[in-house]
């Protein structure tokens, strides 16, 4: 019996969809067009990084071939200097949407075969009763906001309003999300988060995927900024995913990063949320040097996403992709025979596209461990191979979709 190591690199996306321009985003390519833009010089920045970007160890995994799969070009720099040393694919999502829980559920092989619901892009963006129950049920003075935005625009725009008000600020985007912000002492955190689980029941009948805190620090004088005490209240999957597969089977499931709000906290075993790519990478390599043999770590890397993608900063996104490539080889280190591990990505955020939303692409499956054969997995035609792949691996039963590349 193995162990399995499952990375999200989240929104590290390596070209568009086959049915991206349903989306606004036909041409989008995450990885490829921070790569372009890093050998064009428009990646640099002082004191952070400067020329092409280098990603030595991804690319030799095959990370520029599975970027190629999916668009027909190697990103410059990406070619792998020798032959692959994983198994490397590029898969498309089917389930509809551009967003963080379809891409990990189907992932975990549950395919979201409905569309959730969104709120339009207009002012008012909420129905006036579900502003109104949340009011009265939470106890608020009103709301501010109530439109689509960029969340560090709209904090900026209502930061101080809120301060002096006590409304919350309540603000969407094209994905399925109800997002509230508020600060940490003038409104209170504990406060802001019983907030969000009396909109979680309210936006329940509007098939809204995700409720998000997201509690700010700061003052009209010095400037608002949020804090890494974010929490998201997501529907619970409507099936099994291959998390209930490994806690009916008994199996240790260690959750990191975003992984227990995603999944509803279900299934997902011992969570750790620390702050940071980097401190979520050490807490799951900790965890996987102890994890008994059936067992899983489960990992998403959220900073790529909310920190670069969202906010289309290209040199911080280029960064960001170094400092973990930078850390490939720790992860070769922690895997003994038999054990597996995958690194892939829930949807694209091309910090080069119009707008600060995420981007409907294709995803990287690079999977490797000791005495694993290396070579090409071809395009996966669903993400829900990744999941079915690692169960297998596992030596659990097949999931209720996706097929196993073993």
């Amino acid at each position: 019996m193995a162990r399995a190591l499952l990375i999200v690199l989240d929104s590290v996306g390596i070209g568009g969809a086959p049915d991206a321009d349903r989306y606004g985003d036909a041409g989008a390519d995450t990885v490829g067009h921070i790569a372009e833009a890093c050998a064009a010089g428009r990646g640099d920045r002082p004191g952070l990084r400067a020329g092409p970007l280098r990603l030595p160890n991804l690319a030799a995994l095959g990370l520029g071939l599975a970027c190629g799969g999916a668009t027909g070009r190697v990103p410059p720099g990406l070619a792998p200097a020798v032959e692959p040393r994983a198994l490397w694919g590029h898969a498309v999502e089917t389930a509809a949407g551009k967003d963080t829980p379809s891409g990990h559920w189907e992932i975990a092989g549950l395919p979201v075969r409905e569309p959730w619901g969104h709120f339009p892009d207009t002012r008012p963006a909420f129905p006036a009763e579900l502003t109104t129950a949340l009011i009265a049920r939470a106890g608020l003075p009103g709301i501010l906001g109530d439109r689509h935005a960029s969340g560090t625009a709209i904090i900026d725009a209502f930061g101080a309003e809120h301060v002096r008000t006590g409304k919350p600020i309540c603000y969407t985007s094209a994905d399925s999300v109800f997002q509230i912000a508020a600060h940490e002492t003038a409104f209170g955190l504990e406060r802001l988060y019983e907030t969000c689980r009396i909109a979680r029941a309210l936006c329940d009948p509007y098939r809204v995927g995700r409720v998000i805190a997201r509690p700010f620090v700061g003052s009209e004088a010095e400037g608002f900024h949020r804090t890494s005490r974010r929490k998201d209240f997501s529907v619970a999957p409507p099936a099994d995913t291959l998390l209930d597969g490994l806690e009916a089977a008994g199996r240790a499931v260690v959750s990191v990063g975003k992984i227990g709000d995603i999944f509803a906290h279900r299934a997902t075993g011992r969570e750790i949320k620390p702050a940071g790519n980097a401190a979520c990478l050490d807490v799951a390599l900790e965890a996987f040097s102890a994890l008994p043999e059936g067992g899983l770590v489960f990992l998403n890397l959220v900073d790529f996403d909310t920190e670069h993608g969202h906010r289309r900063d290209v040199p911080g996104y280029a960064a960001e992709l170094e400092a973990f490539d930078a850390r490939v080889p720790e992860i070769h280190a922690v895997l003994k025979p038999g054990d597996l591990c995958v690194i892939t990505a829930d949807h694209g955020n091309d910090p080069t596209w119009t707008g600060t939303e995420h981007t409907r692409e294709q995803v990287p499956v690079l999977a490797f461990g000791p005495g694993l054969a290396p070579g090409s997995i071809g395009r996966r035609d669903t993400f829900a191979d990744i999941g079915a792949s690692v169960a297998a691996h596992l030596g659990l039963p097949p999931l209720g979709a996706g097929g196993a590349w073993w």
